[in-house]
């Protein structure tokens, strides 16, 4: 699978990641995690996202693929309170310490990013959990700091020297930040982490959603019916339920600007569908612009921001 250089961190990433929320949320046991994760590095795939708050998430990769550790660019998030854990939410106490948790549970002497986990923007510019990974970057305990989140805060995120990544949400039905954060990631050459890239599945009916991320799918439905993209008018001729996984991470993938879109999956098969699709490289420039012109139209007058 062909690299993408990850802005100024210089790291050569695979255009798709592996987003670790599934693994914790759903409680997904060892043996099948270590497949997935062992599955997607002999494919190429060679970034791993996940989070403190996934519960056993960090755990569950360490255990798994440690052992491999130089075979991949390792992520994980930060800044919620823990009951195990001392200081505040976003203080630079508990930023500390789950910097140094992370390293224990992922079995590794140093994370690759560690990003900031959704904080509202008055939060961030406060600087007290940025300032608290900027000391861990110095620390040798983390390469390069990040913030994860959208809209107006991670557009804020990508403009400070000390911010090298950025994850936000990028899509179909989510194409807010393509004008703001990551038109500022690109000016300032910053790594940038696409969420979400298929939309949580948004063209299945709502009725057929549930889960974890019910609510964002539900959303990201009413936005795709009111685009009205016709998956023929893009050049695609199969069933739209078969098509529109292709046609929403291919399309994710070739927004300007993008280096990897994490892919969160507790299935095998899903998996190696996801690479497939991956490697058939970005969509055509017209249909690119055919789904934005889309997105643009329906979205005109409407609050429809990034889902953060």
């Amino acid at each position: 699978m062909q690299k993408r250089t990850f802005g100024k961190t210089g790291f050569e990433v695979s255009p798709l990641g592996f987003g670790a929320g599934p693994i914790g949320y759903l409680s997904t046991d060892q043996e099948r995690i270590a497949r997935i994760l062992n599955l997607l590095l002999d494919s190429g795939i060679n970034v791993i996202d996940t989070a403190a708050s996934y519960p056993g998430a960090e755990e569950a990769i360490g255990n798994s693929v440690s052992h491999r550790r130089d075979q991949y660019v390792l992520i994980s998030k930060c800044g919620q309170a823990f009951d195990d854990l001392p200081g505040a939410a976003w203080s630079a106490q508990v930023v500390t310490a789950t910097v140094d948790r992370a390293l224990k549970r992922l079995k590794t002497d140093h994370l690759d990013v560690m990003l900031l986990h959704s904080c509202d923007l008055a939060t961030l510019r406060k600087g007290d959990a940025l300032g608290a990974l900027v000391k861990a970057r110095e620390g040798g305990k983390i390469k390069f700091a990040g913030y994860s989140g959208d809209n107006e805060a991670v557009a804020w995120a990508a403009a400070q020297p000390d911010i090298a990544v950025i994850e936000t949400s990028v899509n179909i039905a989510d194409q807010a930040n393509i004008e703001n954060g990551l038109a500022v990631a690109r000016k300032n050459n910053v790594g940038v982490i696409a969420k979400r890239p298929i939309a949580n599945a948004a063209w299945k009916d709502a009725s057929e959603q549930s889960g974890i991320y019910a609510n964002y799918a539900s959303e990201y439905h009413r936005r795709l019916k009111e685009m009205k993209p016709d998956p023929e008018d893009l050049g695609f001729t199969e069933a739209a339920g078969q098509v529109w996984p292709e046609v929403a991470l291919r399309f994710t993938l070739s927004v300007a600007g993008v280096h990897t879109a994490i892919i969160g999956t507790t299935n095998p098969e899903n998996a190696r569908g996801n690479i497939a699709y991956a490697e058939k490289g970005p969509l055509s420039g017209d249909v690119v612009e055919k789904i934005r012109e889309a997105f643009n139209r329906a979205s005109a007058g409407k609050s429809w921001t990034g889902q953060t």
